[in-house]
């Protein structure tokens, strides 16, 4: 079986993991030590109302609340899980490594083959550098670029989410966009300025950035494959043509693929779209579910970094060898299993068994690979402006009516499903029939 050995735990033992406290009662709880009750916004529930419910482990395809429900799971800690929920590969591998200490401080021999397994699968990465999260690395890309070229400010696109960096916080998607709030307070308006948005897919809005911003502009930063405002593809030729302006105008191209890197394609959605930045943020895969990230590109820039260049960027748990451990062994059993291809059968039959409920409905699917996304509004969905004419209040009834049948998709309307090699035919199936209930109850 793909990504766990459901048997591990017999049913006696399974019940032990039951909290002695609800859900209601832990969210009580949190509340009052916690701003929201949670440690990152959209898992609040706001946007769908009600309240989170706790989970005490996961396995495979389901999480299991404190409650002891059980549920098919395809948020998949929002996207990290590839092979399921606690692969006996990574337990066993995390284990190993837990044996030998829990941090150096120090290089460990796992951080390098770790560096050396990005660059031998990302097609544009000849040096990379370890960091602790997804933010880390978008961060440290903008800085490295700003440092390279010399230039102050950058172009990103609306909807797109880099993380809770200042100088990337205008306009963007994921938990800043559920809450409606896509400009946070607390960046200042003089940092938010030197960040240009245009809406996704806009050619000619980035030709007159360009133009209004003549030698200014150090990057463009973007989702190749937008995954925070739900899900939209590049149009043809739209990723081409922005690396083109990049080479003409001496900036540099960033992809933020923490989302689509090794997820959608080895070589993640630069290689799926022949299309090859300067710099590639990554992280989600990458550390099996710990904390990690990752950013790397071509030697000339990557060599601006402390301590061969002037750009400065430290972390005293980068490369820490737990998370190393855990993503190597991911990353391991995926290329062994042929993970990629059996990931694209799965996704395909999800879009085949949900097809049926959709069809003649003001209703968009939208799917690359493991990832997809169903919007509440007619198509097509190219840029955020197309994503925000979704029905939330639908979606809301829709995702509680799944969660009732014992199916959980994100509490967002702007956040993605993702499924994993522990997900069975027997799993979508019953998805996809617990969906078109969900969809009856929601109005559909």
């Amino acid at each position: 079986m793909h990504g766990g050995n459901h048997s591990r735990l017999p049913n006696d033992a399974a019940n032990a993991f039951i909290h002695p406290m609800t859900s209601h009662d832990l969210f009580q709880n949190a509340r009052r030590v916690i701003p929201g009750g949670v440690n990152s916004p959209v898992r609040a529930f706001r946007n769908v109302g009600g309240e989170p419910f706790f989970v005490a482990r996961a396995e495979g395809s389901r999480i299991f609340t404190v409650e002891g429900r059980e549920l098919i799971d395809y948020v998949g800690t929002w996207g990290p899980v590839i092979l399921g929920h606690a692969p006996d590969a990574v337990i066993a591998a995390v284990c190993g490594a837990a044996s030998n200490g829990l941090s150096f401080g120090i290089p460990n021999p796992l951080e390098v083959d770790m560096a050396q397994t990005i660059c031998d699968l990302v097609p544009s990465v000849e040096k990379v550098r370890m960091v602790n999260s997804g933010t880390e690395a978008t961060m440290s890309c903008i800085r490295l670029a700003r440092g390279f070229t010399g230039r102050d400010k950058i172009i990103k696109f609306e909807g797109c989410y880099h993380g809770h960096v200042d100088s990337l916080l205008v306009k963007a998607g994921s938990g800043a966009l559920t809450h409606g709030q896509p400009d946070s307070a607390g960046v200042p308006a003089a940092l938010a300025s030197l960040t240009i948005t245009v809406p996704f897919n806009d050619l000619r809005a980035v030709k007159q950035a360009f133009a209004a911003n003549r030698n200014e502009i150090a990057a463009i930063i973007l989702e190749p494959v937008p995954a925070n405002a739900g899900l939209y593809l590049p149009e043809p030729g739209f990723l081409e043509e922005l690396r083109a302006l990049c080479d003409a105008e001496g900036s540099v191209l960033i992809f933020d693929e923490v989302m689509t890197g090794f997820r959608v394609a080895p070589g993640g959605a630069q290689e799926l779209y022949d299309v090859m930045p300067d710099l590639t943020a990554l992280g989600k895969v990458i550390g099996g579910g710990l904390p990690v990230g990752a950013f790397g590109g071509r030697a000339a820039i990557m060599d601006m970094l402390s301590p061969d260049g002037p750009v400065y960027q430290a972390g005293t748990l980068s490369g820490n060898p737990i998370a190393m451990a855990a993503g190597l062994a991911q990353l391991g059993q995926l290329i062994q299993q042929g993970g990629w291809s059996r990931l694209e059968e799965l996704g395909e039959q999800l879009e085949k068994r949900m097809r049926p409920a959709i069809e003649g409905k003001p209703l968009t699917f939208h799917r690359i690979g493991s990832m997809f996304c169903l919007y509440f509004c007619e198509g097509p969905v190219c840029n955020l402006a197309d994503a925000r004419r979704s029905d939330q209040a639908a979606f809301s009834r829709y995702f509680h009516a799944c969660l009732d049948r014992g199916v959980y998709f994100a509490p967002s309307q702007f956040e993605v499903g993702f499924l994993s090699l522990a997900h069975t035919e027997a799993d979508i199936e019953q998805s996809a029939r617990m969906a078109a209930e969900a969809l009856r109850v929601a109005g559909y």
